[in-house]
């Protein structure tokens, strides 16, 4: 026979077309059992899933009006959050998110926060120390009163609060 051989299986053959194969099969089987793992644990496609606990502000002292709220974000769903306001229709004046920090030397000062993430799953406390929210006081606030607050989200829209008029440090 002068013609062109007739192609025929031989080992190395065979091996090299089961590799080629046996990669990307592998990849599949490793990509779909994480996401049959994601999907059992429930965050497939589940939106941030917005709660308010924990819900304080702080009585001003003496002639100040100037004081701080504070609150427990969570997000129980499974995608992140960013909170990017607060407002309360009992307050007087501009209320803003911010973050005290310490600078040289000891000093602390307040730097205002256009807005910060509430990461899926995790929760975001606020205090003293770090993120608060800055307000002015209505005149005559006791401790013990409520004041409603308003946290307004990027994607869980608004989200409504009450929160109790406490001492500082109590």
């Amino acid at each position: 026979m002068n013609g062109p051989h007739p192609w025929r299986p031989t080992r190395r053959r065979l091996t090299d077309t089961l590799l080629a194969a046996v990669a990307p099969v592998a990849v599949c089987g490793v990509a779909l059992a994480g996401l049959t793992a994601w999907a059992g644990a429930g965050k497939a496609g589940s939106p941030a899933r917005i709660t308010v606990s924990n819900s304080r502000v702080y009585l001003p002292y003496g002639d100040n009006t100037d004081t701080a709220a504070f609150f427990d974000v969570s997000n129980l769903g499974g995608a992140d959050d960013r909170l990017v306001g607060v407002t309360s229709s009992a307050t007087g004046g501009e209320i803003a998110l911010s973050r005290h920090r310490m600078a040289d030397g000891a000093i602390a000062y307040k730097a205002d926060v256009a807005s910060v993430v509430v990461s899926a799953g995790r929760e975001l406390s606020m205090s003293p120390e770090g993120l608060d929210v800055t307000l002015r006081a209505e005149a005559g606030w006791q401790a013990g009163d409520l004041v409603p607050f308003t946290l307004r989200f990027e994607r869980s829209g608004a989200v409504k609060t009450i929160a109790v008029v406490v001492r500082p440090r109590s």
